[in-house]
């Protein structure tokens, strides 16, 4: 991992935003006044009970954030004043998906919350010969909700995108030629593979417990793509995608960017 340290800066500079005051709006914030129901409200005003005149960060999602004061507080909805906008990004340069074989229970949630703080650009569920869940549509909501979750703690302003579920073979007759598409194989013979510095947009394929069947890797190396090995180690589904995730993104990790 790439760790970079800034030189005569104080920690006081930094302006660190925090699940506690960051608050996301379903509808685009487009106006003066903006109407939180749901789960942010009753947070608000039931957990944090908060009064007029409080202060909070807002996000829709769409890549800016916004400065907001508590104007009204009922039982199941809180009305803000926007203050000001602030289009700021805390995006990778690379635009990075994962398309993954979900694991099991609680362990889809880890791999969701790890995978927007790294800063992938979207995760698709992949169904395979040996996956052990079926991406239905309430599962879908569970993971887009834990995108909204793990956003407000980390501070990102664009939501990880989550795709429909692909199975293997559309994936690799859909997949972009001109992009480059890894999927990790324990054993693969390829040699460690660089990403070209001018590479924008990746794929990488992680397949379910007891990885791709041989069929299944042999039709990715006749679409094109490259097998990537993690280790000597067998990793868990969702600790695979972090490692991809955290040795592509990390190298290329910066400060937030601010629009002039």
């Amino acid at each position: 991992m790439l760790l970079r340290f800034h030189r005569n800066t104080r920690y006081s500079d930094f302006t660190l935003p925090s699940m506690a005051d960051r608050y996301f709006s379903q509808l685009p914030i487009t106006a003066s006044e903006v109407v939180l129901a749901d789960n942010e409200a009753h947070h608000l005003a039931h957990v944090l009970r908060a009064k007029p005149g409080l202060e909070v960060t807002l996000f829709d999602g769409g890549g800016a954030e916004f400065a907001a004061r508590v104007k009204e507080v009922k039982r199941d909805r809180v009305t803000l004043d926007v203050l000001a906008r602030r289009d700021i990004s805390r995006e990778s340069p690379l635009r990075l998906t994962l398309a993954v074989a979900l694991p099991k229970g609680d362990r889809q949630k880890w791999l969701v919350e790890k995978l927007v703080e790294l800063g992938a650009a979207r995760l698709m569920p992949l169904v395979t010969a040996r996956a052990v869940s079926q991406p239905v549509a309430a599962a879908l909501d569970r993971l887009r909700r834990g995108v909204i979750e793990a956003s407000k703690q980390c501070g990102r302003n664009r939501l990880m995108e989550i795709a429909e579920p692909r199975d293997w073979q559309s994936l690799l007759a859909e997949s972009d030629a001109e992009s480059p598409r890894w999927f990790a194989h324990p054993g693969a013979s390829a040699a460690p593979v660089a990403l070209p510095t001018t590479t924008s947009a990746l794929i990488c394929a992680v397949g379910p417990e007891g990885g791709f069947t041989e069929a299944e890797a042999r039709a990715a190396l006749a679409a094109g793509w490259t097998p990537v090995e993690l280790g000597p180690r067998i990793l868990r589904v969702e600790t695979a995608a972090a490692a991809l995730a955290a040795n592509l993104l990390a190298p290329l990790a910066v400060g937030p960017k601010e629009a002039p």
